[in-house]
């Protein structure tokens, strides 16, 4: 689907891709199978290949600056450099092969791809499973998944690789990778070329983990070209919240940026409840980030 038509077609291609609400007209009957699933047979992802990062020109479709499911609102990132999270990952199958991405690209069970509420796409993203160590380059390509636990889908193809396909589930991590016009890579906003000493990250963790060593966790309400929006955006959050708040300006390689942030937070559980908090009260999809990023 693209994205300049409703925005349930936006996000018709992802596993977790939520029925229609009253207002948005049902297309679920173009899926011919009820509940997702693995295809039929042992298919071999011993001699699959990584996802290969190049550079592609920026586009409209899939990346409108926010969009609602299930009355939430989520926010599409203004640029991926510097990201890397932690959370837990799920997979989709045989349901949504051969049908349409949220940036009108046919899903590939079989290959290496991958969904996201809120990084920009097409990009790539090195995925790692916390649990065995193992690692697969994917190129995210669509949106979802749509459940608060849940950071990432892949395919069929990469979750198997990564070893979680039997479980379902795995926790993760994802860096996005970011690729420029000269060719050259960033990976978590560190220099990268695949498959060649890949850098260590430090991740946001996920609920209930200790931040570690950490120089604080800030609750990201919103990122934007101009400062007033973002000032704006704290005017109303001090309303909800007594907490200290900052504009954070940084410069990527898409231009400058003004991040609303709320924190810092002294540990995870802080951060999350405040993100709750601010969620309960119509702030949408927010981000947890450490100081870094």
């Amino acid at each position: 689907m693209w994205l300049g038509v409703l925005v349930s077609l936006v996000l018709a291609g992802c596993s977790s891709t939520p029925k229609s609400t009253s207002s948005e007209p049902d297309h679920s009957s173009r899926y011919t199978i009820k509940q997702d699933r693995a295809p039929s047979g042992n298919f071999d992802v011993s001699g699959l290949q990584d996802a290969v990062p190049r550079y592609e020109q920026p586009r409209n479709a899939g990346n409108m600056a926010q969009y609602k499911v299930w009355g939430k609102t989520y926010r599409v990132m203004d640029s991926n450099d510097g990201y890397v999270v932690r959370g837990i990952a799920s997979w989709y199958g045989e349901k949504f092969h051969g049908h349409k991405t949220s940036n009108g690209e046919i899903f590939d069970m079989y290959s290496m791809s991958a969904a996201h509420k809120s990084l920009r796409i097409p990009s790539y993203a090195r995925v790692t499973n916390l649990e065995n160590g193992q690692s697969v380059i994917v190129r995210v390509n669509d949106r979802g998944p749509f459940h608060d636990d849940r950071l990432i889908d892949l395919s069929y193809a990469a979750a198997k690789k990564l070893g979680y396909k039997s479980k379902g589930t795995a926790r993760v991590e994802v860096a996005a990778i970011t690729v420029r016009e000269d060719g050259s890579m960033t990976l978590a906003g560190k220099p990268f070329k695949p498959g060649v000493g890949a850098p260590a990250v430090a991740a946001a963790p996920v609920p209930g983990q200790s931040a570690g060593g950490s120089s604080g966790l800030f609750v990201q309400l919103g990122s934007f070209s101009q400062r007033d929006p973002a000032e704006a955006l704290l005017a109303k959050a001090r309303g909800v919240i007594e907490t200290p708040m900052r504009v954070r300006e940084v410069t990527t390689g898409s231009g400058r940026f003004h991040r609303a942030q709320i924190g810092p937070f002294s540990d995870e559980s802080e951060a999350r409840h405040a993100q709750n908090l601010l969620e309960s009260r119509g702030f949408g999809q927010s981000i947890v980030l450490t100081d870094s990023h």
